[in-house]
């Protein structure tokens, strides 16, 4: 896929080493459709290969209000894939894995730039593919998997309960409520909470201190390897038992009453089946 058949997602590159990604499906608050995937696993297969780009930037488009409003789930989202790219697709893989494997062994600095509300996957993706974290300070977190009656996906499942504590992740994993930036700060999943006036413009700041001339760039990648090496295998065996539990919990009446309750604009009513 080349840069120019990206549709829900925006690359843009700077002369400085900076890549910005951007989700940019506004109608849907930025959901992360099997397309939209596709398309961030080939910005990161094109960072890589590009040396010109030395640190990404991952944002959410300003226009949809929302970083991203999760997965999207609904009978459409194989009608928005174009027929050559629908091979590339694996619709058994909803905990990402190919996804989030080719962000771990990404070895440039990944500065996710959190602008708006993060649920479901707006939450998850960010958790698996980021080095640095700043968050709007009006915005806001949260994991709507158990209101989807489904499985958390990016390997969440082991990152964070090592990140935050495994009774403090089961508590947002069990329960979904909303968490505040100033909340997930505390819990050092955000680094700094900023104004939105001023967010972007920090985020940058702390990119150019990353690579030349301000920072000595393979030694920063040195480091994010030998860090990331210990985990690689893990995660690589606990996106493999996220996707077994996925395709457990989408055949249950409960993700079947979610949906439905999804489209009908109210709250679902779950009978542990």
């Amino acid at each position: 896929m080349l840069i120019k058949d990206f549709r829900q997602i925006k690359y843009e590159k700077e002369e400085n080493g900076i890549l910005t990604i951007t989700l940019n499906w506004p109608e849907k608050k930025n959901a992360l459709s099997p397309l939209g995937l596709l398309e961030l696993w080939y910005a990161i297969d094109h960072a890589e290969k590009d040396n010109t780009i030395g640190v990404v930037i991952l944002t959410g488009s300003k226009e949809a209000g929302a970083f991203s409003s999760g997965g999207y789930f609904l009978e459409d989202m194989v009608k928005n894939i174009p027929k050559n790219f629908r091979v590339e697709i694996n619709l058994r893989d909803m905990a990402s894995k190919r996804l989030c494997l080719k962000f771990w062994d990404f070895p440039k600095p990944v500065i996710s730039v959190i602008n708006g509300f993060a649920v479901g996957g707006g939450f998850t993706l960010p958790v698996i593919c980021s080095d640095l974290v700043y968050m709007a300070e009006d915005a806001w977190w949260a994991l709507y998997f158990v209101k989807r009656a489904v499985m958390p996906d990016f390997a969440t499942t082991i990152l964070l309960p090592y990140m935050i504590g495994i009774n403090k992740a089961k508590e947002l994993f069990y329960f979904g409520d909303r968490m505040t930036a100033q909340d997930a700060e505390k819990l050092g999943l955000v680094n700094k909470v900023l104004p939105e006036g001023e967010l972007m413009s920090y985020a940058r700041k702390q990119a150019l201190r990353l690579i030349p001339p301000q920072g000595p760039a393979l030694s920063i990648k040195l480091m994010k390897k030998t860090m990331h090496s210990y985990f690689r295998e893990i995660i690589e065996t606990q996106l493999d038992l996220e996707n077994k539990v996925w395709s457990k919990a989408i055949r249950s009446k409960d993700f079947n009453e979610s949906l439905k309750a999804l489209k009908e604009k109210r709250e679902p009513i779950f009978i542990g089946k």
